[in-house]
């Protein structure tokens, strides 16, 4: 119990400092400020009324918002004799695979440099500034010259049901043409009110919760923005200007890797190659922006180091390259594409895909033991498999197709540009009612499921990739809901 208590006591602590240091302390600075004006404001009573004038105000509610949000990627309290690295990953064994896979693509980075003769970064010369900037909202124009350039690495490089009770059958669900208990448009209408019933209480709590069983299309956008609370204020505005000019000014090599991966994936996507501009915009700036740093004290990866040329080796010449210490990979640019479809401002956009990355996806590309890391995925997927298909794992295995080699991608992508967008939007709903990713474990199972049938004639790799090519025809709740329940008796 006192471990317990003293678990809560840092926990509060650390949230304190962190708020401190943000743009709603100042906020609620003004406000108390401004409330002593207020003539029902007593001395006497100067503490009780100024928690009841924030309560009143709706700024209470907004400070609990932020707080829930720190919860949900604050990572578990650990030991007190515990050394400080277990804060960002337990396991020893884990903390050298991530160490040695960090190492691999640094080196695939630098070798690049070292081929094509160019620097990781240079400031640009100012008329080259005045053509990017000319050019910003029209990016998708230029076609620079990137047959030199490789995707730093690749997915193929990289290789519990009852925590999702109101996912079952007797439950309503957004994403479901046949409820068994209510008739689809009764529940729709009965979803909606309450979904603005929650938008309008401003309640992020309340909002993971709805969720789960899915967002109606035209409150979607902002009940993820709630969740993830993020409010487009003048300052957050402000900030994408800088990072915008920051981009403008000066040029990186991950710059080629960004714009080659749109043109390689979201570019040829039939769903996203209208959003190649928002795409280019939202992924340079993210690669400037040093605030994403901060997610790396819950990160199991740490952020790669480049040195100020002539000074190798040398660690006060070191500095993370690049800025936000974030390497894209093939693919990359498909955590963004989706999110083009809710959100039409370039600033809203740009917060909610950095804070979908420091919750979520930065998961699916490092090592860790966390339930939500790719390696925890992997082995739900497999186990899931195993003990649900036995008979089609053991002939995928056998015929040299193995499962995982398929649903990896899958799982790496959040299944962006697998399915269809409705359908992908719909689970991404369900990842953050839940706050886990443990759902694309599922998922990839559920599918291996569906096409069993098929699976069970093919004779190779190349025929189940086949047979698992095309996601774009599937449903994901009947799929999710079956492969979960359907057994339960």
């Amino acid at each position: 119990m006192l471990q317990e208590e003293s678990d809560l006591s840092l926990i509060i602590a650390q949230i304190v400092q962190k708020l401190k240091g943000s743009n709603l302390y100042s906020q609620l600075e003004r406000q108390a400020w401004a409330s002593l004006q207020r003539p029902e404001i007593k001395l006497e009573s100067l503490k009780e009324d100024i928690k009841r004038f924030f309560k009143t105000s709706g700024w209470e509610k907004k400070l609990q918002n932020a707080v829930y949000s720190e919860l949900s990627v604050f990572p578990s309290p650990r030991h007190p004799a515990a050394p400080p690295e277990h804060l960002k990953e337990p396991l020893a064994y884990m903390r050298k695979a991530q160490g040695s896979w960090e190492k691999r693509i640094l080196k695939s980075l630098n070798s690049m440099c070292t081929e094509l003769s160019i620097p990781l970064a240079r400031k640009r010369p100012v008329g080259e500034q005045k053509e990017l900037l000319s050019k910003w909202n029209e990016m998708g124009t230029d076609e620079p010259d990137l047959s030199l350039f490789r995707p730093v690495y690749a997915p193929k490089d990289f290789l519990e049901k009852e925590l999702f009770v109101e996912l079952g059958l007797t439950t309503g669900q957004l994403g479901i043409d046949d409820a068994t208990q209510v008739p689809p448009e009764l529940f729709e209408n009965e979803h909606v009110r309450i979904g603005n019933k929650v938008l309008a209480e401003q309640d992020s709590a309340a909002a993971q919760q709805y969720v789960r069983q899915g967002s109606p299309t035209a409150l979607r956008a902002e009940l993820w923005a709630l969740i993830l609370n993020i409010s487009s204020q003048p300052e957050d505005i402000l900030y994408y200007e800088q990072l915008k000019t920051n981009v403008i000014q000066h040029d990186l090599l991950v710059d080629s890797l960004i714009y080659k991966d749109v043109k390689l994936t979201a570019s040829n996507d039939d769903y996203y190659f209208v959003f190649e501009d928002y795409l280019y915009q939202v992924l340079l700036c993210f690669s400037r922006d040093t605030s994403v740093l901060g997610h790396f004290a819950y990160n199991s990866a740490s952020p790669p180091k480049s040195y100020i040329r002539g000074k190798l080796g040398i660690e006060e010449y070191a500095v993370f390259y690049p800025p936000n210490g974030v390497i894209p990979f093939h693919g990359f640019s498909m955590y963004v594409a989706p999110l083009c479809f809710l959100y039409h401002e370039p600033s809203k956009l740009y917060q909610i895909f950095r804070e979908m990355y420091v919750r979520f996806f930065f998961r699916l590309h490092s090592i860790s033991s966390h339930p939500s890391g790719i390696v925890s995925l992997c082995l739900l997927f497999e186990t899931l498999l195993q003990t649900h298909l036995p008979q089609l794992f053991y002939h995928l295995r056998e015929i040299g197709a193995q499962p995982l080699r398929i649903s990896f991608k899958w799982m790496v992508r959040a299944f962006s540009g697998y399915l269809a967008t409705d359908q992908l939007l719909l689970l991404w709903d369900r990842i953050l009612g839940y706050n886990s990713l443990e759902l694309l474990a599922v998922l990839a199972a559920a599918v291996f499921a569906f096409r069993a049938v098929n699976l069970m004639e093919v004779t190779s790799l190349a025929a189940a990739e086949a047979v698992l090519a095309d996601l774009s025809t599937l449903k994901v709740m009947p799929l999710l809901q079956i492969f979960l329940f359907a057994t339960v008796t």
